[in-house]
């Protein structure tokens, strides 16, 4: 008979301990997930959003007389701006000719026009 009441008067403290350990197993299984997302965060969303923002302001501080490499791979200079489209002068000499291009098709600038 008293081994019985010793064993229900352990059952409480072991079942507090279990609970214990439950939260922090619980917690050290939500803690793999956000470490996850902080290094996802750090290697690819980070940098992508640095890398829009570079190209963003490039596309907006383009100007007459720079000259572009557009996504194609055609280079030229520009001649005109509106809006979103630009005219490009490709070519060199007697061959020049113009093209038509949406401002978005730009990838780089190779030479910023003198002020």
């Amino acid at each position: 008979m008293n081994l019985f009441i010793m064993k229900a008067l352990a059952e409480p403290v072991a079942t507090a301990d279990a609970a214990a350990a439950g939260t922090g197993a619980m917690l050290s299984s939500l803690l793999v997930p956000v470490l996850m997302l902080a290094v996802l965060y750090f290697l690819m969303i980070r940098p992508q959003r640095k890398r829009d923002k570079l190209t963003k302001e490039m596309l907006a501080g383009l100007l007459v007389g720079d000259k572009i490499i557009t996504i194609g791979g055609i280079h030229g200079k520009i001649v005109t701006i509106k809006d979103d489209t630009l005219v490009i002068e490709t070519g060199s000499g007697a061959e020049k000719s113009a093209i038509k291009i949406s401002r978005w098709a730009v990838r780089e600038v190779v030479k910023p026009a003198e002020a």
